[in-house]
């Protein structure tokens, strides 16, 4: 029997016919395994097609071999296959219920804290960045000790007409130079057309009486001997340049006028430098 149902089955597969033996068993497994897939459509189908009906003996081929044995030929699609279920059947995927786990305050209380968060953090910032650049600045600032030399302050009543004074100042010398009514008129005549580094005296002098020059060479970095020279100003003897009384390069290898620094004319017959 187990062999007989193994034949009719693969041929429904293939769509062939078998062929059976003419006896009560054969004849009975070609009925019982038509009907088994009759019952199977009827279960799982959808209506959408016919479920072929159980075959009778007068479908069954029978041929006689011999006068002993007689064989039956069965049609393969009397055994319908089993049909699967269709595309639109229940879907057995089930998503879980997470609405018990939802937070229940709302998208703008988030956004709030959230702004909340981000504003704090911007502001501790800014306040952190600039603590650390005042403190940088203060920490690179002058000392007070350096501050008290940026600026000098001179008394020039104590410095007679005539007379050069040599003060020190961020650590290089300053000439103070109380000029005479001659010397101004001197400095005034000279034709700056022929100077080396033009400059008219009034450019050089604030106030024509006081002269205030760094006494440092502009060749070298010397420091020049005043009432000296060729043109009764300063010598520098290191390489001999010469400059007159206003301070301006006259002969020898210096390129620049003697430097003016900033200064400043206060109440008292005071000047303060720097």
């Amino acid at each position: 029997m187990a062999s007989l149902a193994t034949k009719l089955a693969s041929a429904s597969l293939n769509r062939t016919f078998v062929t059976l033996p003419a006896t009560a068993a054969g004849i009975r497994t070609v009925l019982n395994r038509s009907a088994h897939f009759s019952s199977d459509d009827d279960h799982h189908g959808h209506g959408h097609h016919e479920t072929p009906a159980t075959p009778s003996l007068s479908a069954l081929k029978t041929t006689s071999l011999n006068s002993n044995r007689t064989f039956i030929t069965a049609p393969a699609g009397l055994a319908q296959q089993k049909r699967f279920n269709h595309t639109s059947a229940r879907n057995t995927t089930d998503i879980p219920d997470f609405s018990k786990y939802k937070n229940g305050s709302g998208d703008s209380t988030n956004r709030a804290f959230s702004y909340f968060m981000v504003g704090t953090t911007g502001a501790l910032s800014v306040v952190g960045a600039k603590t650390t650049v005042a403190d940088f600045l203060a920490n690179m600032s002058a000392s007070a000790d350096v501050l008290a030399l940026a600026k000098v302050e001179v008394d020039l009543s104590t410095i007679p007409e005539g007379r050069n004074v040599t003060i020190k100042w961020r650590g290089k010398p300053v000439f103070i130079r109380h000029r005479t009514a001659e010397e101004i008129e001197e400095a005034n005549s000279v034709n700056i057309a022929e100077l080396r580094d033009p400059q008219n005296d009034a450019e050089r002098a604030t106030k024509p009486e006081w002269l205030v020059m760094l006494g440092v060479c502009t060749h070298l970095g010397c420091v020049p001997i005043g009432e000296a020279g060729d043109y009764g100003g300063w010598y520098c003897p290191c390489h001999g340049s010469h400059y007159d009384i206003s301070g301006r390069i006259r002969k020898g290898p210096a390129p620049l006028n003697l430097e003016i620094p900033a200064y400043s004319f206060e109440e008292g017959n005071k000047i303060i430098i720097g």
